[in-house]
């Protein structure tokens, strides 16, 4: 039971002169919290990388011996940083500019007057407002609680919210569920008890993302191969001097270290993690542009994984919007003027909600009690006698509100029908779930000569044992007209939807339906009552076992009614736990568990603060048909990444190959870094720029690091063993240098364009002609004189033409034999 504390003195709050000797003070709540990264962070995580240590080093060592032309790889290093830095920047600052407009707002009492400021322009001593789905923005005391309660779980662990009364302390960092109260801000900003862990509830854990982890994997693997490989390439091409010695003297060493260097750099994958950023920040500069803020650059990537959406059905199928519909009586008749009079009383008093809201304006209305006869029955309360009115706040967890005037006796209740007509409502309560089962909504008024009974402050209110049905209202809601279109896109994509709400189950079901929500395998919807779903579900302590038979009971069900905030959070732990990728949509407080646990926590933009707070996407213009846009952004990135991993890794298992094979041997390293430069810039840096960032509409596939391994590896190994054997040929037939660079070069250069053709299918008229015109500046390059000059290569004599395809020959059909037969391992997979 909660009564209104009405303060000893008035309240004023800070004068504008205390507010700005604080502020001057600097004991405000300002404290920088990032959801991206800054410009030096971005700088530096681009530029000092171990990759770039190692070309940097390589690329000193060859400017102080003079190889400048070898210094090739220097430019598209500087390029490669410079173009993911310029794209991160970007999209940071297309996300900071949203993050703005989202930056949550406080309510303070100052010189008497309430007004709305920045949650860091709260200042120590501030008299601060609260109200359900807003988070505490600093620590302080209670003054005032009409019905206040709030979730302490961020900080406790505990998901049973407490009720603070006057002189108890409130946290920053926790959530307002109900009610509304006054507090003193005792501690600001840095100094705040609980900002840290404020700061974690309100960032997410960073998230997930397979594609950064495998990419991270296969770098850190081979960080430690290249420098032994480049160590020893090196030491063997001083063998063929006769010694270190000799090598030293007669300058011999130079043209050794130079062809180590080569190795290096044929060995890193340049660019591969830069372009992966830049993947993830040119989807979160075009999902900007669409109104979607993105809290962590790979959350686009989450999406295209999703195997089951999570809906909240008020403010995502539908838009939240409500009106009233009819208000019938105890026997389906006209409601008598006491009920509206105590609609009046329970809706317009205390804390507003979307119902409360819709039910006033609803009153309004000339045929039912008119502007006037609203504000005669909010003006009545306490008439009795007293005064004294004691209320309850609706709670999403209680499902009900009710008011009790001490002095006339009589206490009202409104709420949902199952729970408040659960005793003595038989005909009414069927009554009630007819009219639901119609896809509207419908509460129940009940009134009763007892008070309700609370064993304490920390226990839930019961009702009174005798309440009566008092009358029915009908509450319409709004579909979003764009729902049956994006829940048809995601029944094509094979994504299994599930909404969940705390309706009554046939409400939910009924708007599911007109939402175009079918069930997976196409038959009837299957809906379930949450207080049926297994004891332990929604405790916030599920074992293992408990999460078990909640995945059973929800497996084939796709509407799930009357589910409390802890039950949501389950369930979406439940899904978890069998494997499934759950995003979760909601827009209202008691969504924040459940979109904090999620795979992927999506915001509706008119929804709560601390609903915002934790999710990973907000749509801020509330709109559900973005999502199919963030699930293309998420399928260009993994489809196109895995693209240009396959290129870069390839090039990596062929280049190491012709080291190893190189030292191992003794013979001499057929390239110089500048033709190593060529042909990676001409089969890989420039495809793979202009792939990273092309549309796919590619469904995701689970199992991005053995796909990619699967087809790099062999066709890798095949590349390197055809262009070795290319040089051995041409060297034991006693081939001029020249011509032999020349030509391992073209076959290298063939087997990369292959291999391009592959990872670029099907090709489409771009993708071809970029192909083409790769291929077609390998081949100006041996025409134009002075390019063959730079790259010291030759124009091949006709036998030397003849190695040339019938090697090259080789090499393409040996890779696109590796491709049909790992397409063919898949396809048996499947």
């Amino acid at each position: 039971m909660s009564a209104t504390n009405i303060p000893q003195a008035p309240v004023t709050g800070l004068s504008a002169a205390q507010v700005a000797e604080r502020v001057s003070a600097g004991r405000t709540n300002e404290y920088r919290e990032r959801t991206s990264r800054s410009v030096s962070q971005i700088l530096r995580a681009n530029v000092f990388t171990v990759f770039n240590a190692i070309l940097g080093a390589a690329l000193a060592v060859i400017l102080v011996l003079g190889r400048w032309g070898d210094g090739l790889f220097g430019v598209v290093l500087l390029l490669n940083t410079a173009t993911g830095t310029v794209a991160e920047i970007r999209a940071k600052r297309a996300l900071d500019r949203l993050a703005v407009l989202e930056t949550p707002r406080a309510v303070v009492l100052r010189d008497g007057v309430e007004r709305e400021v920045a949650v860091g322009g709260v200042v120590l001593d501030d008299i601060v407002r609260l109200s359900a789905g807003q988070q505490v923005p600093a620590d302080g005391e209670v003054i005032t609680s009409d019905g206040l309660e709030i979730d302490e779980s961020i900080l406790t662990g505990e998901s049973r919210p407490v009720r603070p009364e006057r002189g108890a302390r409130v946290m920053s960092g926790t959530t307002v569920t109900a009610g509304t109260g006054l507090f003193r801000a005792s501690a600001v900003g840095g100094d705040a008890y609980a900002h840290r862990l404020a700061r974690e509830a309100r960032r997410y854990s960073l998230v997930v993302s397979e594609l950064q982890a495998g990419t991270n994997r296969v770098l850190h693997w081979i960080s430690w191969v290249i420098i032994p490989v480049a160590v020893v390439l090196v030491w063997s091409q001083l063998r063929l001097s006769g010694s270190i010695g000799q090598a030293w003297s007669t300058g011999e060493w130079r043209q050794a270290v130079v062809v180590g260097i080569a190795g290096v750099v044929s060995m890193v994958p340049q660019g591969l993690v830069l372009l992966t950023s830049v993947n993830f920040a040119t989807a979160s500069l075009a999902l900007a542009r669409r109104n979607v803020l993105v809290q962590e650059l790979p959350a686009v990537e989450v999406l295209a994984r999703v195997d089951t959406l999570c809906l909240d059905k008020t403010g995502t199928i539908t838009t939240g919007r409500i009106r009233l519909g009819e208000i019938q009586g105890p026997d389906g008749g006209q409601a008598p003027p006491e009920v509206l009079a105590a609609l009046a009383v329970l809706t317009g008093t205390g804390e507003s909600n979307a119902t409360a809201d819709a039910i006033v304006e609803g009153l309004k209305e000339p045929d039912r009690l008119g502007e006037q006869g609203l504000r005669e029955a909010l003006g009545s309360v306490g008439e009795c006698g007293s005064g004294r009115v004691e209320s309850i706040p609706f709670s999403s967890r209680r499902k009900w509100s009710a008011i009790r005037d001490e002095a006339c006796g009589t206490t009202w209740v409104l709420g949902a029908p199952e729970i408040v007509l659960a005793a003595h409502g038989g005909p009414v309560l069927e009554r009630a779930r007819r009219i639901a089962a119609q896809g509207v909504r419908v509460v129940a008024l009940a009134r009763s000569c007892s008070p309700w009974t609370q064993a304490s402050e920390e226990d839930e209110p019961r009702l009174p044992d005798d309440l009566e049905a008092a009358g029915i209202v009908v509450l319409t809601e709004e579909i979003r007209p764009d729902a049956a279109e994006t829940l048809a896109y995601f029944r094509q994509q094979g994504v299994d939807a599930k909404v969940i709400s705390g309706d009554s189950p046939e409400t939910v079901t009924a708007v599911a339906r007109q939402a175009g929500v079918t069930a997976a395998d196409g038959g009837e919807l299957v809906a379930l009552d949450a207080r049926t779903l297994p004891a332990g579900a929604g405790s916030g302590r599920e074992t293992e076992e408990d999460l078990n038979r909640l995945a059973d009971a929800v497996e084939g069900a796709s509407v799930l009614g009357r589910v409390t905030p802890e039950q949501k959070r389950a369930l979406v732990r439940a899904l978890k736990s069998r494997g499934h990728v759950v995003a979760m949509t909601g827009d209202g407080v008691n969504d924040a568990l459940a979109l904090k646990d999620a795979d992927l926590g999506i915001a509706m933009g008119n929804g709560a603060p601390a609903t915002k707070a934790v999710a990973r996407l907000v749509l801020l213009k509330g709109e559900f048909s973005a999502l199919p846009g963030v699930v293309a952004q998420g399928r260009r990135v993994m489809a196109n990444t895995e693209r240009i991993a396959s290129l870069f890794l390839a090039k990596t298992i062929y280049a190491s190959l012709i080291a190893v094979v190189v030292a191992v041997t003794a013979i001499t390293y057929p390239f110089l870094p500048r033709q190593f430069t060529v042909v990676s810039s001409l089969t890989i840096g420039i495809p793979a720029f202009v792939l990273a960032l092309a549309p796919s509409s590619q469904r995701y596939r689970e199992g991005f690091l053995r796909r990619v391994l699967s087809l790099c590896v062999p066709a890798g190994i095949m590349a390197g063993t055809v262009t070795l054997a290319t040089y051995l040929w041409l060297t034991l037939t006693h081939a001029p240098r020249a011509q032999v660079t020349t030509a391992t070069t073209l076959v290298l250069i063939t087997c990369g364009l292959w291999l391009l053709t592959l990872t670029a299918r099907p090709l489409t008229s771009w993708r071809l002609g970029l192909v083409v015109l790769m291929g077609s500046i390998a081949v100006l390059g041996v025409v134009s004189s002075p390019v063959r000059a730079f790259f010291e290569l030759a124009w091949p004599s006709p036998g030397v033409w003849w190695v040339i395809a019938l090697m090259a020959g080789l090499a393409i059909g040996g890779i696109e034999l590796v491709h049909i037969v790992r397409r063919r391992i898949v396809r048996n997979r499947g």
